[in-house]
């Protein structure tokens, strides 16, 4: 991929990541708190994608995504490892979410996911904002 195209295609997914969390803060407003777990997850989803745009490097399986950006982001400090707390956390609760009919997530706890999502996409963005000035 030319690196013009790797740039334009990482900032449309920042975009994406930026759109899906405010989607999961009109989501918390309106008190849809699981649908908003989900649009939260797919919020640091889409940011990650972003950094990984920028390699040339994509996968259908979410697992693939998180793999490679720990790998290539998080184990060699280029991120800190925090980040990679907050994948664990936002999917489990993504999961739970979608597939648990019964799990309750609580608005507090919401909140809570918010800020850490909201930090990891500002992170993804400072990063980001480097490297396309390359």
């Amino acid at each position: 991929m030319e690196r013009e195209f790797k740039i334009v295609l990482s900032k449309r997914r920042l975009e994406v990541a930026h759109e899906r969390f405010d989607v999961a803060k009109h989501l918390l407003e309106y008190g849809d708190y699981k649908t908003a777990a989900n649009r939260l997850y797919y919020a640091i989803f889409a940011a990650m994608k972003a950094v990984l745009a920028l390699d040339g490097f994509d996968s259908k399986k979410h697992s693939g995504i998180i793999s490679r950006f720990r790998q290539e982001y998080i184990k060699p400090g280029v991120f800190d490892t925090s980040l990679s707390a907050i994948i664990d956390s936002l999917e489990i609760i993504r999961e739970d979410s979608d597939y648990d009919d019964f799990y309750i997530i609580l608005k507090e706890d919401l909140t809570a996911q918010m800020q850490k999502a909201e930090y990891f996409i500002n992170e993804i963005e400072k990063y980001l904002l480097t490297q396309y000035d390359q």
